[in-house]
C-alpha cells in the first residue's frame, strides 16, 4: 500500500470532521440561534451540510468565526437547548453503548421520559461477538417485553488494524455487522411493538464521515488496503446504506416501524482515544470551542427517538434536528440491496430482502 494511498482516506476525514466543527461553532454563534426545526421546513426540503471545500477559503471563513467570536463572547457556546417531549408511558428502548458518551445522555434523557431503557452493557451484549449477539436478543426475548425503540450508537474508531472473534475487521464489525444483525435479530419484536398511530423507530448513529467513505464490496474487511480512517469511514457509509434499506423493507412489508439515521455532529467523547498524539493535542486545547458536549451530541437521537414530528417518518438522515442530504451513493437502492445481501451471508441470517426483488 502506497504512501498516498493510506493518506488519503485520513486527510478526507480530518477535512470532513474540521469543516463539521467549524459549521457547529457557526452554529453556535449565529444570531438567531439554532436553526428552525424540522416541522418548519418546506416539504421535501433539504438542509445541505457544510462542503469540507469551504475551508479553502480561511479569509472568508474563518475571519468571520473570529469576527462572530469577539461579538457574542463565549458564555453561550454551550448552551443546551432540549425540546419538550410528550412522556413516554414506559415504552421500553434498548440503547447500545449506552453507558458512556453520547449513549449516555440519551439513555438519561429517555429515561426522563418515561421510557425503560434497556443498556446492552448491562444485559451484556459483546456487539463484536456474533454469539454474544444472539444471547443478549435470547435473553431480551425471555422478558416477553415490547420494544419500542433501539438505538444503534455503539462504536469504535481509528482502531489498529484487527478482527472480531468472528473474523471481521473490527470497524466493520462492530459499528457495522453487530447493529446490522442485533437490528435483525430484533425485527420481529418491533414490529410487535408498533401500531398504525405509534410505530416502533430504529435509530441507527452514523457520522459525517460516511461523505468521504468508500464502500468496497469486494473488500469490506479491508484486507487489500488497510487504512483504519477508511475502513471507519465505510462502516459509517455501510450504516446509512442499511438504514434507507431497513426502510424501505418495512414500508413493502407494511410494518408500523420506521428506520431513520443520526448525525451527532463532532462530539467531545473517548472515541478519539486511538487518534495520533499530535491529533489528542490540537484536541485538548480547541475541544471546548469546536466539539459538542455529550450531551449536546445526543440531541439529535433523543429527537428521531420520541419527537412527534417523525411519526411514521422513515428513511432520513438527521442532522442538528434537521433533515439533510446524505451522500449521493447512499440513495443507490442497487448497493443498498447488494450491502444488506452481503451482510446477511456475513451474519448468516436469512435475506428478507430477496423477496422484494
Amino acid at each position: 500500500m502506497s504512501l498516498l494511498s493510506r493518506a488519503l482516506p485520513a486527510l478526507r476525514l480530518y477535512c470532513i470532521g474540521l469543516a463539521v466543527a467549524l459549521h457547529q461553532l457557526l452554529r453556535r454563534l449565529r444570531p438567531g440561534g439554532p436553526p428552525a426545526p424540522v416541522s418548519a421546513l418546506a416539504p421535501g426540503r433539504c438542509v445541505r451540510p457544510l462542503h469540507p471545500s469551504l475551508l479553502l477559503d480561511p479569509s472568508g471563513l474563518v475571519l468571520q468565526l473570529l469576527d462572530r467570536l469577539r461579538k457574542s463572547g463565549f458564555s453561550s457556546l454551550h448552551c443546551l437547548r432540549f425540546r419538550l417531549f410528550p412522556t413516554q408511558n414506559g415504552n421500553v428502548a434498548i440503547v447500545t453503548g449506552g453507558a458512556k458518551g453520547i449513549g449516555y445522555h440519551t439513555v438519561k434523557h429517555l429515561a426522563r421520559l418515561g421510557m425503560h431503557v434497556i443498556l446492552v452493557e448491562f444485559l451484556h451484549c459483546d456487539l463484536a461477538s456474533m454469539k454474544s449477539i444472539r444471547q443478549f436478543v435470547q435473553q431480551f426475548r425471555a422478558k416477553n417485553c415490547p420494544l419500542h425503540v433501539l438505538v444503534n450508537n455503539a462504536g469504535v474508531m481509528l482502531v489498529p488494524e484487527r478482527k472480531t472473534e468472528d473474523g471481521f475487521e473490527e470497524h466493520f464489525g462492530l459499528n457495522y455487522l453487530g447493529h446490522f444483525l442485533l437490528t435483525n435479530l430484533l425485527l420481529e419484536t418491533l414490529k410487535q411493538s408498533g401500531t398504525r398511530s405509534r410505530n416502533a423507530r430504529v435509530i441507527t448513529v452514523s457520522s459525517a464521515t460516511h461523505y468521504v467513505g468508500r464502500l468496497h464490496l469486494n473488500d469490506l474487511q479491508s484486507r487489500c488496503s488497510y487504512s483504519p480512517h477508511g475502513a471507519y469511514a465505510q462502516s459509517k457509509l455501510a450504516l446509512v446504506l442499511f438504514t434507507y434499506r431497513l426502510q424501505h423493507l418495512m414500508t413493502a412489508d407494511g410494518s408500523h416501524v420506521t428506520a431513520n439515521v443520526v448525525d451527532p455532529g463532532v462530539v467531545n467523547t473517548e472515541l478519539y482515544k486511538n487518534v495520533c498524539w499530535a491529533t489528542k493535542v490540537v484536541k485538548w486545547m480547541t475541544a471546548w470551542l469546536f466539539f459538542k458536549t455529550p450531551e449536546e451530541g445526543a440531541s439529535t437521537s433523543i429527537y428521531a427517538a420520541v419527537s412527534p414530528e417523525l411519526e411514521g417518518v422513515g428513511g432520513i438522515y438527521l442532522y442538528n434536528e434537521q433533515r439533510t442530504k446524505s451522500t449521493d451513493v447512499s440513495y443507490d437502492e442497487e448497493l443498498q440491496r447488494r450491502l444488506w445481501t452481503e451482510s446477511c451471508k456475513m451474519t448468516r441470517i436469512s435475506d428478507v430482502g430477496s423477496r422484494d426483488l
